[in-house]
């Protein structure tokens, strides 16, 4: 269990923005036999192979093909998500305001704002070069910082901090002497990038062998779907693993849970199985089973009122699965009985989330992909602690219960 921890840390570390998680996946299943494949280019595909696809940097499709034909055995699937709640840096990065060179951003998602006040950050993403090149870049050390007001200055702030993000979120990189953004990067030259803050502070264990560290969520549901896809038996039908970036601002892209990407990509794993058949792509469909993995709300301990009280997951109790009457969860009475018996066979607990009634309800890639897709959908995830904070919290004991569930979803 504390080897999965550790390498939960190590994958986060190394993961500060969707292109470098893609990146780090990629590097994983490579080291395990898979294979690029280019969306542009003709597919040949062999039984039993591995191999993974990458959209625009940040969205990823893994997938075993298995012994039969799509259409004859279908296919199981595990749906991620790679970005997190974040500030994106603007097209024009450089500001100054009285002296301060200054960094501009916009928020992206919805975070909990005020925990990325006073701590290192730094930038981190992709450049683009006049040519097309694309690099991946993150700024060493932790160059800035979103400094707090001192309260001399505003007494009103024990009454509720209010942060306006035009005014208030904007990071200090220094003094107005300092150099600009691109050269500090060391890609003066650049004609594009997707760029983000990101938090300095490695990944760390606390409490009752918990993991602190950011973007939890989702990159601990990426962790453990590929560890299960690299851990499960080859069978007949086909195993897939897709990681959609954008989820947190409603996955409308391309690449997006919205977007065609899984589409496209299971319409070509049907054909390049042989089955030409007009009718093979929803014979496939029907008798696919997906596992939307993000992340789920543990009981807060001093905030207890705001969960359901007869649903309340805790840390280390196991996979959560998620469940809305108003369908933010695609989880029904038939997908939800699947992955119970999943996690029966692989002696892992269930737990059980709704929100309550008088609160409104998050979603995921679940509903919208279930929707787009046609595909029996569960929604699940691993209970955590502090969503949307810079800084959030789990357990180590929940990855290879996660692991184990995903695993036996797959087999």
């Amino acid at each position: 269990m504390s080897s999965l921890g550790a390498d939960l840390r190590a994958f986060v570390d190394v993961s500060p923005t969707p292109f470098h998680a893609v990146a780090e996946l990629v590097r994983r299943l490579v080291a395990a036999g898979s294979t690029p494949l280019d969306e542009r280019t003709h597919w040949t595909l062999t039984p039993g192979a591995r191999h993974h696809v990458v959209r625009d940097g940040g969205s990823l499709i893994a997938f075993r093909l298995g012994s039969a034909s799509l259409a004859e055995a279908g296919v199981r699937l595990i749906g991620t998500h790679t970005d997190s709640p974040t500030f994106t840096v603007r097209p024009i990065p450089d500001l100054s305001r009285v002296g301060y060179r200054l960094v501009g951003v916009e928020p992206y998602g919805g975070m909990l704002a005020h925990t990325w006040m006073d701590r290192e950050l730094t930038v981190a993403g992709r450049v683009v070069t006049a040519d097309g090149t694309s690099t991946l870049v993150r700024l060493e050390g932790g160059r800035l910082r979103l400094p707090s007001l001192a309260i001399h200055l505003d007494r009103s702030v024990r009454d509720g901090l209010v942060l306006d993000p035009q005014r208030h979120l904007v990071p200090v990189l220094g003094l107005d002497t300092e150099r600009d953004l691109l050269d500090l990067l060391g890609v003066p030259t650049a004609v594009g990038f997707d760029l983000v803050l990101t938090d300095t502070q490695p990944a760390g264990m606390t409490g009752s062998n918990w993991v602190a560290a950011p973007r939890l969520d989702n990159l601990a549901s990426c962790h453990s779907a590929v560890l299960a896809l690299l851990a499960a038996p080859a069978a007949a039908h086909t195993q897939l693993l897709v990681a959609n970036d954008h989820e947190e601002v409603g996955s409308g892209s391309a690449e997006g849970a919205r977007g065609s990407f899984l589409e496209d990509i299971f319409a070509r794993l049907v054909a390049a199985t042989g089955d030409l058949d007009p009718q093979a792509r929803l014979r496939a469909a029907a008798q696919s089973r997906l596992v939307s993995a993000d992340m789920a709300h543990a009981v807060h301990p001093n905030y207890s009122e705001r969960h359901e009280p007869s649903h309340t997951p805790r840390l280390g109790g196991g996979p959560v699965v998620k469940h809305n009457a108003n369908q933010s969860y695609a989880t029904d009475a038939g997908t939800g009985a699947w992955f119970a018996g999943r996690c029966a066979e692989a002696g892992v607990p269930v737990q059980h989330f709704v929100t309550r009634a008088d609160l409104p309800c998050g979603s995921t890639i679940g509903p919208l992909t279930a929707t787009r897709m046609g595909i029996a959908t569960v929604d699940v995830g691993s209970p955590m602690l502090a969503m949307h904070s810079c800084r959030e919290l789990a357990s180590a004991d929940d990855i290879p219960l996660m692991v184990a569930a995903m695993t036996a979803c797959l087999a």
